[in-house]
């Protein structure tokens, strides 16, 4: 495993940021079933019924637990981002305030992203939450590691190896 990393560190990172996303998405998903829950009670039979229930929650059910899920999927994403996924990249800047209001930027554009498409996709054309959820989900994932990896954390600490550049073409000899 440790070769495959050294030969592939771009992948690994993407493999940790795949992790760490999938907890953050667990924690999202969690907090939008906590506030459905909270809005309409006596909908739910048991927990369960949040993800495959025969009742369709409010647009503003939808939206609120979108948003909340995504702050609370935000603060996880935040803390082991720094701790874990590009932990080989300078994180100083990252743990600035500025750092944390740019992460928390980014992450608003992709809030936004998901919120709008949930409000399209299920509040104006009735499709299912979970599945409008899910799409939006791996959407915002994509947009999240791209705009990060190359607008935050983009630096490579100045203890890590630093990749060799290409070797220069060799000129054709002459015979």
């Amino acid at each position: 495993m440790s070769k495959f990393i050294e030969k592939h560190p771009i992948l690994w990172e993407i493999g940790k940021f795949l992790i760490v996303g999938g907890g953050a998405t667990v924690i999202d998903y969690l907090t939008m079933a906590l506030v459905l829950f909270l809005f309409a009670p006596d909908k739910y039979p048991s927990f369960v019924s949040l993800f495959v229930g025969d009742y369709v929650p409010t647009t503003e059910a939808t939206v609120t637990g979108t948003m909340a899920g995504f702050v609370a999927g935000l603060v996880f994403n935040y803390i082991f981002s720094l701790l874990f996924v590009f932990n080989g990249t300078d994180t100083s800047g990252a743990k600035s305030g500025k750092g944390f209001l740019i992460f928390t930027a980014l992450s608003a554009v992709g809030l936004i992203i998901h919120a709008s498409g949930m409000q399209v996709f299920n509040g104006y054309l009735g499709w299912n939450e979970w599945i409008v959820k899910t799409f939006l989900s791996a959407l915002v994932l994509a947009f999240n590691y791209l705009s990060r990896k190359y607008l935050l954390f983009n630096k490579v600490k100045a203890d890590a190896p630093a990749e060799e550049p290409p070797l220069p073409p060799k000129e054709e000899q002459k015979n």
